[in-house]
């Protein structure tokens, strides 16, 4: 008896978070079983794992209406590469990371090829646009989601679903020590630090970051020796922000890199809505979410949009753990005013700080991606 051929698996992370939590799972599915080969959609993270990628992922990670227009050769060209991959010589099992619209054609394109289907990371379908959940349950064999409220959800549409905790928990932890932090940030241990995070896209920073240098200069006035850091992210230059800071006559420290040791030197952070709240309650720092967008998106959002938080982190505990300032609430004096209530009064910090260890804990102990791999394997019969 011959021994049978090697299983291969699609996988399409179509932007840079999808690539490094999708090459966390090559790495461990690898380890359980060194025979199978991975191809699809990726980026370096993917590749050095050690899968084909054939095409690149950082073509394809565009945001907004406009600029997924401007890519839509590219991308169809992508969707065409994908097709004609599974209809000619179909993979043993098809895993989605993330990138719904694009994702949900290619579930299609396996289904009707008979290929089984794994989605890993839910798109936002209990957010808005909550009837996509019937087109996931025709398309998706298997749902791996990495929280816990998404559970239910799936269960209700009839989608086999597993809770895998979130891959942040084995991600985010700190390289240093607080004091050894403080002291390569060039901070002073005796003197108060508020962390001010304007986000990694230029849009955010030209919305958002002068209401956060304003929010900054009432704390200065009304703290003296407060000190401020910024993590540059790492899409971004020091000339996105030069002109605003310079402008501000604020002193921050400006960080690239090691943005959880960033984290823990503070005692509160001004941070834009986004993942990076999810990081910022694991690292347990108080926090204050500001979101704003064009009148006209807000409108249409505000009728779209089926959760009760804008901050993931209050999703996750089902509660408001730490305060929202949404579009006309988000004002320098209102920021100010909840960083001050951290400064000010210990009880509300300690509060703050049990509802994030409560989401950290609904987060899960870590090992998502190794849970994953384990889906994996069963689902082609290992």
């Amino acid at each position: 008896m011959g021994t049978a051929p090697n299983k291969r698996v699609m996988i399409v992370a179509g932007e840079a978070s999808g690539d490094l939590h999708g090459s966390n799972l090559v790495k461990e599915a690898l380890r359980l079983d060194p025979t199978l080969s991975f191809f699809g959609i990726g980026g370096p993270h993917m590749r050095a794992a050690g899968v084909e990628t054939v095409v690149d992922s950082s073509e394809m990670a565009v945001v907004g209406l406009v600029e997924v227009l401007a890519h839509f050769g590219v991308i169809y060209k992508a969707y065409a590469t994908l097709k004609r991959l599974i209809t000619t010589n179909p993979p043993d099992l098809l895993i989605l990371i993330d990138y719904p619209d694009f994702n949900m054609l290619v579930a299609k394109v396996a289904k009707r090829a008979g290929v089984k289907v794994l989605y890993y990371i839910s798109p936002q379908v209990w957010a808005w646009r909550t009837g996509r959940v019937k087109k996931i349950a025709r398309l998706v064999d298997r749902m791996a989601v990495v929280f816990p409220f998404e559970v239910p959800f799936y269960e209700k549409a009839g989608v086999p679903v597993s809770f895998v905790g979130h891959p942040l928990a084995d991600r985010v932890s700190p390289s240093m020590s607080r004091s050894d932090a403080l002291a390569a940030f060039g901070l002073d241990p005796s003197r108060r630090v508020v962390g001010l995070f304007p986000g990694s896209r230029r849009g955010e920073i030209a919305r958002l970051f002068p209401l956060i240098l304003e929010s900054a200069k009432l704390l200065r006035d009304r703290y003296p020796g407060i000190q401020f850091i910024l993590p540059l992210a790492s899409s971004l230059t020091d000339a996105d922000i030069a002109s605003q800071l310079a402008e501000s006559g604020l002193e921050v420290v400006v960080a690239r890199d090691k943005v959880y040791d960033v984290m823990q030197v503070c005692d509160a952070i001004v941070t834009v809505s986004g993942t990076v709240t999810l990081e910022i309650a694991l690292m347990g720092v108080p926090m204050v979410i500001i979101y704003t967008v064009s009148p006209l998106t807000y409108e249409v959002g505000k009728r779209l949009i089926r959760v009760d938080h804008i901050g993931i982190c209050n999703i996750v505990a089902g509660e408001r753990v730490v305060p929202e300032l949404i579009q006309d609430e988000a004002t320098a004096e209102r920021i100010a005013g909840e960083i001050g209530r951290y400064l000010d009064d210990p009880a509300h910090v300690g509060k703050t700080r049990a509802g994030l260890a409560m989401v950290k804990e609904k987060l899960g102990s870590g090992g998502c991606s190794e849970r994953v791999a384990g889906i994996v394997l069963e689902m082609l019969g290992k």
